[in-house]
C-alpha cells in the first residue's frame, strides 16, 4: 500500500513540472486596456472625449407636452369649429467639437419629431406646405391629426464658416422669450446656407450668408382661378395648366370683354440664392445687430399655345408659340417681354437686446423692427397667419383673409410689382424669482400693394369687385363691390401675449401664454364672410392660449 502511495505521489509530482515547464514555454497575453470615458471641460457641462479620438461630445434632448386653445367657434364655412389641440414633441440634439490650429471644429445635429392635433393653429398648415409636416387624412381627422420631422440643425462651424442646415443669419429676436412663438418678426430656425464669419475686437462681428430661397418664398398673386372664361368659347382653360397661369390682357372691346389674352407662368423657380449679410455687437450691456437680404422674385414667360384672342391676325404672318400671331404685337406694342421676369426684393432689419439684472438677475429686453419690399418671409408679417400662402385665415372660419403675397403681377401691363411690408415687436422677460418668470410682448405690423395693380386684376377676374352680377366684374362697373372685397386690400396685424412659466427644478418649465390677435384693413371696410351678405366688418380679433410642460436634459 505504502509503495502504490509512493507511486502515485510520484507521478503527479512529475505531471506537475512537465506542466509547469509547458506553461513557461507559452507566450504571455497581456490584457487589452480600458478606455474610460473621460469628461471633456472645455467646451461647458454634459461635455465627453469619444474614446480613442481628441473629439469632445455631447448629447441633449427636450420632451414637450403642450395643450392649446383659440375662439374659432364659427362652424358657418367649411372648416370653422375647431377650439382645442395637442402637441408632444422629442428633440434630439448631437453636438461634437475638436480643437485644431484653426480654433474649433464643431458638428451640431438636431432632429424634431412630433405629433399635432387641432385644425386651428396647432397642425400647422405651414409645415405642410413646406413638408415638415404629415396629415392624416381620414373623413373626421383630414388636417387635424398631424405628425412632423424636421432636421432643425445639420451644420459644421470651422475657421469663420458656417455650412448646412442652421437658423437664417438675418434673424435676431426669433420669438427668443415666447411658448407659442407667433409675434410679428423673422423666425426661421431651419433653413440651408453657406455663412461666414469674421469676429473683430471689442465684440463686433459680420456675418455674409447664402441662404435657400425656398424657405422665403411667398407666392405671388395669381388670379388664375377666376380667368377661366375671359376668352369666349374658353372656359376651363386653367384645367390644362399646372403653372399658375396668369392672364395677360391685352385688348378688351367697347363692352369691356377681352379680346385678347396671353397666360405666364407665374409659379416662381429657385434661380438663385438668397444673399443676407449680418453686423453684430455684443458686450455686457446685451447686443444689437443690422442685418439686410436680398431675393429674387421670378415668373416665367409666356406659357405656348395658351395665347387666345378674336382678332384677325395680319396677311401673311407667321403663328408665334403663343399661338395668334397679332398677341405677340400687341405684347411688343405694349413693351411687354414675352420671357422670364425678374425683379428684386430686399428686407432691412434692427434689433436689440438689453440685459437688465438691475431688476433681477436674468431679465431682459428685445426690441426689433424690420421693413421689406417684396420680402414678406423676412418681415414676419405672416408671421401669426400663415407662410407659403397667397392668403391665408386668422382662423378658421373669420370674417376675413389677409393678403400676403410678395408681389403681384399686373394683368395690364404684364409687369411684376412687389408688396410691402414692416413689422416691428418689443419682448420684456421679468424674473419674479429663481424658479418663477413672465414674459410680455406686443408686436405690429402693416402689408400694402400697388393700388393700380389691384385696379386692374379687378378687370380682370371676379376675385375682386364679383357679387352684383354685372360684367365685367371691375371696380369701373362695381365700385361696391370692389371697395368691399378683402383682396389684396392694405391690412394690418397685432399680435401680443404675455406668459407666466414656474421651473421647480433645473431644465423642467411649466407654463401658461395667452394671446390677442387683431387684423384689420387699413381703411374702409370689407364682406364678413362668416355671416354673408350685407354684413361688413373693418377688422377681425381672435384669443388663444397654451399650456406647456418641457423638460431639457
Amino acid at each position: 500500500m505504502k509503495l502504490v502511495k509512493s507511486l502515485l505521489l510520484g507521478t503527479a509530482a512529475g505531471l506537475t513540472v512537465v506542466g509547469g515547464a509547458q506553461a513557461a514555454d507559452l507566450p504571455v497575453k497581456k490584457a487589452v486596456p480600458i478606455e474610460y470615458v473621460r469628461v471633456c471641460t472645455a467646451y461647458g457641462a454634459g461635455f465627453f472625449y469619444i474614446p480613442g479620438t481628441d473629439t469632445c461630445l455631447r448629447i441633449s434632448g427636450r420632451a414637450r407636452a403642450e395643450y392649446g386653445y383659440i375662439g374659432s367657434d364659427s362652424r358657418n364655412v367649411p372648416g370653422g369649429g375647431d377650439l382645442s389641440g395637442f402637441t408632444g414633441l422629442a428633440r434630439f440634439n448631437v453636438d461634437a467639437r475638436t480643437q485644431t490650429g484653426y480654433g474649433t471644429l464643431r458638428a451640431f445635429l438636431r432632429l424634431d419629431a412630433a405629433s399635432r392635433t387641432g385644425h386651428t393653429k396647432f397642425a400647422s398648415g405651414t409645415n405642410l406646405r413646406i413638408g415638415y409636416a404629415y396629415s392624416g387624412t381620414g373623413q373626421d381627422q383630414f388636417g387635424r391629426v398631424q405628425n412632423f420631422m424636421n432636421v432643425d440643425k445639420a451644420f459644421v462651424q470651422f475657421a469663420g464658416l458656417t455650412a448646412g442646415r442652421a437658423s437664417s443669419f438675418f434673424d435676431f429676436y426669433a420669438a427668443d422669450y415666447e411658448i407659442i412663438g407667433s409675434s410679428l418678426g423673422s423666425n426661421l430656425a431651419s433653413t440651408n446656407l453657406l455663412a461666414w464669419t469674421q469676429k473683430f475686437a471689442g465684440g463686433w462681428s459680420a456675418t455674409i450668408s447664402m441662404e435657400d430661397p425656398n424657405y422665403r418664398k411667398n407666392p405671388l398673386f395669381s388670379d388664375a382661378v377666376g380667368s377661366t372664361g375671359l376668352v369666349p368659347g374658353q372656359s376651363g382653360v386653367n384645367n390644362f395648366f399646372t403653372t399658375a397661369p396668369t392672364p395677360i390682357i391685352l385688348a378688351t372691346n367697347a363692352a369691356g370683354n377681352a379680346t385678347a389674352v396671353t397666360f405666364v407662368d407665374a409659379v416662381q423657380r429657385s434661380r438663385m440664392p438668397d444673399f443676407v449679410g449680418s453686423l453684430r455687437y455684443d458686450a455686457p450691456w446685451g447686443s444689437a445687430q443690422l442685418s439686410a437680404a436680398v431675393k429674387d422674385i421670378n415668373i416665367g414667360g409666356g406659357i405656348a399655345g395658351s395665347a387666345f384672342t378674336n382678332l384677325t391676325p395680319a396677311p401673311g404672318a407667321v403663328t408665334t408659340p403663343l399661338g395668334n400671331p397679332a398677341v405677340a404685337a400687341l405684347l411688343a406694342a405694349r413693351g411687354i417681354s414675352p420671357g422670364a421676369q425678374t425683379e428684386y426684393g430686399w428686407a432691412v432689419q434692427a434689433g436689440a437686446k438689453f440685459n437688465l439684472p438691475w431688476i433681477a438677475p436674468g431679465d431682459g429686453l428685445y426690441l426689433q423692427g424690420a421693413y421689406g419690399e417684396g420680402a414678406n418671409n423676412y418681415t414676419g408679417i405672416n408671421r401669426f397667419t400663415a407662410g407659403y400662402l397667397s392668403n391665408a385665415a386668422t382662423y378658421a372660419g373669420n370674417p376675413f383673409n389677409q393678403y400676403l403675397s410678395d408681389a403681384i403681377v399686373n394683368p395690364l401691363t404684364g409687369k411684376i410689382e412687389l408688396s410691402n411690408s414692416f413689422t416691428a415687436v418689443a419682448s420684456f422677460l421679468h424674473y419674479w424669482s429663481p424658479e418663477w418668470r413672465s414674459a410680455l410682448y406686443a408686436s405690429y405690423g402693416e402689408i400694402w400693394f400697388s393700388q393700380g395693380a389691384r385696379q386692374a386684376i379687378s378687370q380682370t377676374t371676379g376675385i375682386i369687385g364679383a357679387g352684383q352680377g354685372l360684367s365685367p366684374p371691375s371696380y369701373l362697373t362695381n365700385l361696391a363691390g370692389y371697395n368691399l372685397s378683402a383682396a389684396l386690400r392694405d391690412t394690418y396685424q397685432v399680435v401680443t401675449g404675455a406668459s407666466l412659466i414656474w421651473s421647480p427644478v433645473k431644465d423642467l418649465d411649466i407654463g401658461v401664454e395667452g394671446q390677442y390677435i387683431k387684423t384689420g384693413v387699413k381703411s374702409g371696410r370689407v364682406n364678413d364672410s362668416s355671416r354673408g351678405t350685407p354684413f361688413t366688418v373693418s377688422s377681425e380679433d381672435v384669443y388663444q392660449a397654451r399650456f406647456r410642460v418641457q423638460r431639457d436634459f
